[in-house]
């Protein structure tokens, strides 16, 4: 047993994490898939958004697997609506992989909008220069075919360095009339909900006149369905002001669950639109957060109701703030609405709260949310103050605890001598910085912020490794 216990030992080496306490490195695949997952490339509590664009494109080069990180990148992009990591990969890769036959379909794969065309192009020749390589514009050629008058009209450049006529000349797709008519000039002005309201300014002859015209114009925009999903979540407060009389069918489309899914809105702009509205008074405005409420138990209804019971340990220390919390209070309440389940939030120590089950989940999430200490993080605390025998123990956390350096292990030990009962630890990570507070064979690792990881939560119990395999399985 000397080499086995050799690689036993290799495989539970600890590392520091961005806090400065111990940790668990996660292996380059499921790091990869974290961070696409949970990144903005915007600034984090413990990283700057370069810092994170650096680690990224270091890390997809470490996984040692082009092909995965290709279907890293379209999960991410297709499956959790995350935009600008695909196009960062997407954009190395045209630039790493020469000669491999599965390229082109990728990179018309991973567009999804025009304007995604336009970012991969925008990153590729912005970091790596031309010439493009031949995969990538027949990649996006292809896509750019696919789209109709209405699509590329909307997404047509504005006032963005790279436009689609560049894009067009850079990349020559296979003729459509779409692009004939890009290229000529001569498409019709796209009838966006934001045209539709800055005509509706433009022609008015009086601020009174305006009111009326900007009311008419969010009333057409609602009956006929031109506005998408998250400029309606972003603008429902405008609405409700200028148009009230459009209430009922705001409502109707919040709650249309095809238009939420093709939207890949992520679960914690529900969160936002609640928050902004939660101040206004009115009945109309009442009848818009329960339809909210309604909304985002529709994406999120999915979630598997477990056996025996359920700890829910949710991280409230001060790197959480913002979106980590926000995303992770509400999975917190939708699992906690799902099962046998008892709710624990910890930061510098750890305690039971008790919710009210019947509440919406929205409601939940934000009883989670005002509960919050906010201080330092103590994985140890939650082990030392849970009581009785749980069959598993979901920490949503962006793992990164440093309160007494070391892992939560021997609290953990102490936990399960003192219950009898050794539970399966779920490690939901809200953060991406690429470290566990147990080693990555003894957990049901997790990561995003979109509600698919609510569909892979289903399988985690019969493969660890589910995540990780999901994307494997994608067809390139």
């Amino acid at each position: 047993m000397k080499f086995n216990k050799l690689l036993q030992r290799k495989s539970k080496r600890t590392t520091v994490n961005l806090a400065g306490g111990e940790a668990y490195a996660e292996s380059p695949k499921l790091k990869l898939i974290s961070m696409l997952l949970t990144s903005f490339l915007e600034d984090k509590f413990y990283r700057s958004g370069n810092d994170t664009v650096a680690c990224l494109r270091k890390l997809a080069n470490e996984v040692g697997d082009d092909r995965f990180v290709a279907k890293a990148a379209l999960y991410a992009r297709h499956e959790a609506g995350m935009r600008s990591v695909s196009h960062l990969i997407a954009g190395d890769l045209a630039a790493r992989v020469k000669g491999a036959e599965w390229t082109k379909r990728f990179f018309d794969r991973i567009v999804r909008r025009p304007d995604d065309a336009l970012e991969i192009l925008a990153y590729s020749m912005a970091v790596h220069g031309k010439p493009l390589p031949n995969a990538l514009k027949k990649g996006i050629g292809a896509a750019l075919a696919r789209f109709d008058h209405y699509q590329l009209e909307k997404y047509c450049g504005g006032s963005a360095e790279l436009k689609l006529v560049d894009a067009v000349n850079l990349v020559h797709p296979p003729h459509t009339e779409a692009l004939r008519a890009l290229m000529n000039g001569t498409l019709a002005p796209a009838a966006t909900w934001e045209t539709g309201l800055t005509q509706a300014g433009q022609n008015a002859h009086s601020e009174s006149d305006k009111v009326v015209r900007k009311a008419a114009a969010w009333t057409e925009l609602m009956r006929s369905r031109k506005i998408g999903y998250f400029a309606l979540l972003r603008n429902r407060r405008n609405i409700l002001e200028q148009a009230p009389e459009a209430t009922d069918d705001v409502i109707k489309l919040l709650t249309d669950r095809a238009l939420i899914k093709r939207s890949l809105v992520l679960p914690f702009r529900f969160r936002t639109a609640l928050d902004a509205l939660a101040s206004v008074p009115g009945a109309r405005n009442q009848m818009v957060i329960a339809a909210l409420s309604d909304a985002v138990d529709l994406p999120l209804h999915n979630v598997p109701r477990f056996d025996g019971r359920t700890l829910i340990a949710m991280d409230c220390s001060g790197s959480m703030i913002g979106r980590p919390m926000k995303i992770g209070s509400l999975f917190a309440a939708v699992l906690f609405k799902a099962s046998d389940a008892d709710m624990m939030l910890f930061s510098g120590s750890a305690r039971y709260v008790a919710l009210n089950k019947n509440d919406s989940t929205l409601t939940i999430a934000s009883r989670i949310e005002e509960k919050a200490e906010w201080s330092g993080t103590n994985f140890h605390a939650v082990f030392d103050q849970a009581k009785g025998a749980y069959d598993r123990v979901i920490i949503l956390s962006d793992m990164q605890a440093w309160i007494g350096r070391h892992t939560p292990k021997s609290a953990f030990d102490a936990y399960v001598a003192r219950s009898g009962k050794r539970p399966r630890i779920y490690s939901f990570d809200l953060a991406g910085h690429g470290t566990l507070q147990f080693p990555e064979r003894e957990v049901y690792a997790l990561a995003g912020w979109s509600d698919k990881v609510l569909d892979t939560l289903k399988f985690l119990e019969q493969d660890k490794h589910a995540l990780v395999r999901e994307i494997e399985n994608i067809e390139l």
